[in-house]
């Protein structure tokens, strides 16, 4: 194993960031080939150079990165879609039909606002929403 970043204690520009996830990618590799990490908790030169140019990316990906956090549908927003597909209507269509302004729909839609009671039977009677989905995701 050649070691490289030796006299490196912090990452702090993304040039040095990526060519130490490189180099730690590689080690990963090299170290899976040869069999260095087949043990769990193994304790060798590989594991432990990997753990150290880790925290080093990991304090980096801290201090100068930012995240999204991933954001999923609701299955009631998703049967909500379903259903104005299969019948071809359009949200401001659907808002009519079930009696509410087109903007809380829009938001129900967009997971911004809970679903009322009222909009709840709506949905049920107008859509045949399946009520348990309405109840767990309203």
């Amino acid at each position: 194993m050649v070691k490289k970043f030796g006299n490196v204690t912090v990452i702090d520009n993304k040039v040095l960031f990526d060519a130490v996830s490189e180099y730690e990618e590689n080690l990963i590799q090299e170290a899976t080939a040869n069999g260095s990490l087949a043990e769990q908790g193994a304790d060798n030169e590989y594991t432990r150079e990997i753990g150290r140019v880790g925290v080093m990316c990991a304090d980096y990906e801290s201090t100068y990165m930012t995240f999204k956090c991933l954001k999923f549908k609701s299955p009631l927003v998703i049967s909500i879609e379903n259903e104005l597909a299969k019948r071809t209507l359009k949200q401001r269509e659907a808002a009519k039909l079930l009696n509410v302004k087109e903007s809380t729909f829009s938001q129900v839609i967009r997971g911004k606002r809970k679903v009322s009671m009222q909009m709840a039977k709506r949905l049920y009677k107008v859509f045949n929403i399946d009520p348990k989905l309405i109840l767990e995701y309203s």
